[in-house]
């Protein structure tokens, strides 16, 4: 088109206010092109990028700055050591992507496993969701309105290492109690499908180190494992499917009460090991992986 343009422009009687309203642009645009097809260049876009940056940080200076900035030295340091403005400094980590710490160490290779059998590994977790008294700010937005004093419910999870086949509770308390009594309602809902659960995998809390749990534990003659402190990927899947649950379930729609929101589980339950399809598994569904072992 701007060849066209060019070309009926540089007719002696065209009229270029005609031709700029036929083709939206401006006459100063049309005398633009047309110098620059009577130069032999190209009609195509060109980057705004100047030619020269007289103001540019030299490429030693910057060269400096990412050594400095690998060593894990801060922006201030390194402005004072290199005699730089802080600003200029805080550019060029921007620039080059190291402006987090966390992005000078290499990312940590991924640690993937999955038992063979089901009922290998049962992973156990527990989420504090606050209670509903009306709908909350995740869905109008307004932080300003809030329920105060109405307390939260604990969402406990069980997650079946080899199927990913998903069992969860809303309880009242995350104590030893309501967790050890989890425990039993867990493992007994697997036997039901076939599934006798050898291990579980938990994090540190207080109620997964009780005795009432370990007595549990050993009345049911499952081996208690647990993750490595101030490190919730150890128990990856369960942290998953837990943040699937609040994405589908806990936060999917305006839920006017608690108790809504805790009738709705069983329903998403039961899509979630029939109907929901899993990368982890190759694309199949829990209840497929678990009658394919």
């Amino acid at each position: 088109m701007r060849a066209e343009l060019v070309t009926r422009a540089r007719h002696p009687h065209a009229n270029r206010s005609a031709l700029a309203r036929e083709y939206r642009v401006s006459r100063q645009t049309i005398i633009k092109w047309i110098h620059r097809g009577a130069a032999d260049q190209s009609l195509r876009d060109r980057p705004s990028r100047p030619h020269r940056s007289p103001r540019r940080l030299h490429r030693v200076r910057r060269r400096q700055i990412e050594r400095r900035r690998r060593r894990r030295w801060s922006s201030v340091r390194i402005a004072r050591d290199l005699r730089l403005p802080i600003a200029t400094v805080v550019r060029e980590q921007r620039r080059l992507g190291l402006n987090r710490l966390r992005r000078l160490d290499p990312p940590r290779p991924a640690n993937r496993y999955e038992w063979p059998a089901a009922g290998d590994l049962l992973h156990l977790d527990i989420k504090k969701l606050v209670r509903i008294g009306r709908v909350g700010h995740r869905i109008h937005g307004d932080r300003r309105t809030k329920v105060k004093g109405i307390g939260w419910e604990f969402v406990h999870v069980a997650i079946d290492d080899a199927t990913r086949v998903g069992y969860v509770e809303v309880l009242d308390s995350e104590g030893q109690d309501d967790t050890t009594l989890f425990l039993d309602r867990a493992v007994r809902h697997f036997a039901r499908r076939g599934i006798r659960v050898a291990r579980v995998l938990t994090d540190n809390g207080s109620a997964y180190r009780s005795r009432l749990f370990a007595a549990a534990l050993r009345a049911a003659r499952i081996h208690h494992r647990r993750t490595r402190p101030y490190t919730p990927r150890t128990n990856g899947k369960a942290e998953r499917f837990i943040r699937t649950l609040l994405a589908e379930w806990a936060y999917a729609q305006a839920y006017r009460t608690s108790l809504a929101r805790t009738l709705a589980l069983p329903h998403y339950l039961h899509y979630y090991n029939t109907a929901r399809t899993h990368m982890g598994i190759r694309g199949l569904t829990p209840q497929q992986k678990l009658t394919s072992l």
